[in-house]
């Protein structure tokens, strides 16, 4: 199977690279990347110095797939083409994930550049549409803190144990911003502080809120998603907060997310809260829910590396269904540590 990477210079991108040098089924057959081209991928990235690859501007091998990590609409564009070619297609950027363009244009100030893809493009979260994924000719990769986000409260919306008022708070490392030069991730404004952004309303709540209301038997739930950036390279870790409908103990819970989990090969439901350490490099998110019996409010924590997990182990994770490949092929790297 042979892969093209759009924008490999960005930190999804390398991340893809890197991933699919270990991948047995798959072989890198282009890479591009407009500020590089032309350029030795070795040269730009020394870490990949295995990979003998000129960086091109457009894609100009034959190729079974392609991945895309450019940012929104260029990517919707770049793609277009592939997609009507019948070349099959991820996305890492948001720009196929909702299916309301209406919707799209409140939260990303542009219109759609290719509205005709949306009703066909598959959220690409395995553990809510593993079942849709191996037939889709383009997936849209869920954003990363989506992917924390839905994954710490699905069980709990799916069974209906909790109402549907939910604050969800949440903490990213400076990858999460991408390569492009910024103040707010300079090291100076960084380093030793912590800072809340879009205090008004994260770009991913309204795929966060589409897919937890396909899960939902109670219509969609209200939810309100704070982020905050950290000091640290890589990393999410949401803290998810809501009353519990129903007396369930902690061990009830826990339980219930044990079970409904049991099956999926990157999710783990923990003992312990656990730390973004223990997914670093690691295409895992680890789940930790309990009760505060005082308050009767539920709390589930997730975490996960936004660069694996969040963007490109998911994608391969995707790749890997769409072909009818192992799922877990090549990405059961162990996490990093210290």
């Amino acid at each position: 199977m042979k892969v093209g990477i759009i924008n490999v210079t960005g930190y999804a991108g390398v991340e893809l690279a890197r991933i699919l040098h270990r991948h047995p089924e798959a072989e890198i057959a282009a890479v591009t990347g407009r500020s590089a081209a032309g350029k030795k991928l070795a040269e730009v990235f020394p870490h990949l110095s295995a990979l003998d690859m000129t960086i091109t501007e457009e894609l100009e091998e034959s190729v079974d797939v392609v991945i895309s990590a450019l940012p929104q609409t260029a990517s919707a564009e770049r793609l277009a083409p592939v997609v009507a070619q019948g070349v099959r297609a991820i996305d890492i950027s948001p720009d196929f994930r909702l299916k309301n363009v209406d919707e799209y244009k409140t939260w990303y100030k542009t219109d759609h550049p290719c509205p005709q893809y949306l009703e066909s493009a598959v959220f690409g979260l395995p553990e809510l549409h593993r079942d849709e994924i191996p037939g889709a000719r383009l997936i849209a990769n869920p954003g990363c803190y989506s992917t924390a986000v839905i994954l710490a409260l699905a069980p709990a919306i799916r069974h209906g144990i909790i109402e549907p008022d939910i604050v969800a708070d949440c903490k990213s490392g400076v990858s999460g911003a991408g390569r492009a030069l910024a103040l707010t991730t300079h090291f100076s404004e960084v380093n030793e502080n912590v800072m809340a952004y879009s205090v008004d309303g994260h770009r991913h709540l309204p795929e966060v809120t589409q897919e937890l209301t396909r899960v939902s038997s109670g219509g969609p739930p209200g939810i309100t998603l704070l982020m905050h950036l950290i000091p640290m390279t890589r990393g999410i870790l949401v803290s998810c907060y809501a009353r519990l409908k129903a007396g369930m103990s902690k061990a009830e819970v826990r339980q219930l997310y044990a079970d409904h989990y049991r099956d999926e090969p990157f999710v783990q439901v923990v003992s312990e809260s656990p730390q973004t350490k223990q997914t670093l490099g690691s295409n895992s998110c680890k789940v930790f829910t309990t009760v505060d019996v005082r308050t009767n409010r539920f709390i589930a924590i997730a975490c996960l590396d936004n660069l694996v997990k969040g963007a490109a182990g998911q994608a391969i994770q995707n790749m890997n269904l769409m072909f009818g490949l192992p799922e877990n092929l090549a990405l059961e790297q162990l996490a990093l540590y210290p």
